[in-house]
């Protein structure tokens, strides 16, 4: 029998050194960013658990530790030929399928720490939209447990004020890294998995809303629509974005976001405070919302690049534009003379977002993307996925989104 192949390399570590003296003064430039280092950490081996905020946060991590620490990355990144293949090389982050009990991952993660290997997990599994740390899976307290290495919380504040995910652009202000906590196997031996979870998940949260938050930038608001797509007058509505100002295209309410990262609006009677607010009263409306009424017309309509995407090697692309249709219960994608997609959420086991404006769409073994333009909001089809599926397994009181 062939001897597996270890996951540990010496390269690795020469990779990272040669990293830190390019990211390093880079990460200064571009966030403004203090970073934390983890004391007496070479030769040590953590799992490195972290709240999400930006798209360079492992950087930041790796930065921190004098040793490579090994990520856990979406699958979409080993899906683009060559470049997968030399980010596997320099690095080899483990592939985790999102929204879903990846098997696979869990034994790799197991291999790397029977190797000596540092892990780095973000248990929210997405980049925070509304500034406050979101949604975890209470599992990854056992997951923790498993692995039986001392616990790093590491929490990075201001990356969402400086950077949020339905943004392009970098503002300049404040972001920081901290070492939370370090919890010590011995200490959570004697806490249930309830503990430990309330543990990590009070350890990482933040709220970028919170305190005196100044962030500046001339397009903060730019793509604000990405997480936006209920209006409070409205309901289901679509909004457009221009610098730092975002309407609502059926009340022509218009919202500009401030440097403070408050909301103001032009209607009287506009509720919300923050994105932050605006965005858990959105959750709320799916939540309260019944999207089986929409099965003959459909509840938005957009236009999307359509790739199958073929784990470890590469996207396929399908259809080089579509309009697609979001109806309670389905996903129909149309391209004229083209054969139709159609999607049933009945035959879905996930839908989730992928980076700023990316949906995947998981069936049977095969994953499918869309890729819309830049105004494309992919959160309102993984909120419509998920509401409807709790009603269809009774539980039409479940909260969870999928984000």
């Amino acid at each position: 029998m062939q001897k597996k192949k270890g996951w540990l390399r010496f390269r690795h570590r020469i990779v990272r050194n040669l990293a830190y003296l390019v990211l390093y003064p880079y990460s200064r430039i571009r966030y403004g960013i203090r970073i934390e280092k983890c004391p007496d950490s070479k030769g040590r081996q953590f799992l490195i658990l972290l709240n999400h905020q930006t798209p360079f946060d492992q950087f930041f991590v790796g930065m921190s530790f004098r040793d490579p620490v090994y990520y856990l990355a979406s699958e979409d990144i080993f899906s683009n030929g060559w470049i997968s293949g030399l980010i596997r090389w320099l690095v080899a982050p483990i592939p985790i399928k999102k929204q879903t009990m990846d098997i696979g991952a869990i034994r790799n993660c197991l291999q790397v720490v029977r190797e000596g290997g540092t892990l780095c997990i973000a248990p929210e599994g997405n980049r925070t939209y509304s500034g406050k740390t979101e949604y975890m899976n209470p599992s990854i307290a056992g997951l923790a447990r498993r692995l039986g290495l001392p616990i790093v919380l590491y929490r990075i504040e201001g990356g969402y004020g400086a950077e949020p995910r339905w943004s392009d652009c970098i503002r300049r202000g404040k972001v920081f890294t901290r070492i939370a906590r370090i919890i010590q196997p011995e200490e959570y031996a004697a806490m249930d998995d309830a503990a430990l979870f309330a543990a990590i998940r009070e350890g990482l949260f933040v709220d970028d809303t919170k305190g005196d938050p100044c962030f500046t930038h001339r397009r903060r608001a730019e793509f604000l629509e990405r997480a936006i797509y209920i209006c409070p007058r409205c309901g289901l509505s679509k909004h457009v974005s221009r610098e730092a100002r975002l309407a609502c295209t059926s009340c022509g309410n218009v919202v500009t976001y401030g440097e403070d990262l408050t909301l103001s609006a032009t209607l009287p009677e506009f509720p919300f405070r923050t994105v932050s607010e605006w965005y858990d009263w959105q959750k709320d409306y799916i939540n309260a919302f019944d999207p089986l009424v929409y099965t003959e017309r459909p509840i938005f309509s957009d236009g999307a690049e359509f790739s199958e995407v073929i784990p470890s090697e590469k996207k396929v692309r399908l259809l080089k534009w579509a309009t697609v249709d979001l109806y309670g219960d389905r996903v129909v994608l149309d391209a004229g003379k083209e054969t139709e997609h159609v999607f049933s959420f009945a035959d879905c086991s996930a839908f989730t977002v992928l980076g700023r404006n990316k949906l995947n769409i998981y069936l049977g073994k095969q994953i499918f993307q869309l890729h819309g333009d830049k105004r494309f909001n992919a959160l309102k089809y993984v909120h419509i996925y998920n509401r409807t599926k709790n009603i269809r397994k009774g539980e039409s009181d479940g909260q969870f989104l999928g984000l």
